[in-house]
């Protein structure tokens, strides 16, 4: 379903009723000839949070363990012994695991950032839409 308007205020209107009636801006497009930040606004109220925290959250713990298990293995596998000095040496190896902390933690994010916004999305360059000034509201099927 295609709503259309050239007048702004018609199409905030319209807008505003199909959110109020329960509809999800995850199922629906919304095209305006310019960014509009009340409208960004409007929409950010009913969207629901974002699952990109969570893609974080798995590659920072996944990253902060593989540092650990990294250096403890290393050590396991070529003793060192010098001075009476403990095979797990644990503050230092809180440096390794800080630093691929960050690096999972961010791939985890470029990644998910990827996944949620489906991205890319080649059927849409190879079939670009253009509605010149007008406001559309395209309201995808929940098939």
């Amino acid at each position: 379903m295609e709503f259309r308007f050239t007048n702004r205020e018609q199409f905030m209107e319209k807008l505003e009723n199909i959110l109020e009636s329960g509809m999800s801006p995850d199922n629906m497009k919304i095209v305006m000839p310019n960014p509009d930040h009340e409208i960004e606004h409007l929409v950010e109220h009913y969207k629901s949070p974002s699952k990109l925290k969570y893609f974080t959250l798995v590659g920072g713990l996944t990253g902060c363990l593989t540092g650990y298990a990294f250096t403890a293995w290393t050590a396991i596998d070529w003793q060192l012994v010098t001075g009476g000095k403990p095979f797990f040496s644990w503050p230092a190896y809180t440096v390794i695991a800080f630093e691929l902390t960050i690096l999972f933690g961010a791939l985890a994010s470029f990644a998910g950032l990827l996944i949620l916004g489906k991205l890319p999305r080649f059927s849409k360059m190879l079939n670009p839409e253009n509605y010149a000034n007008e406001y559309v509201i395209i309201i995808e099927d929940e098939d």
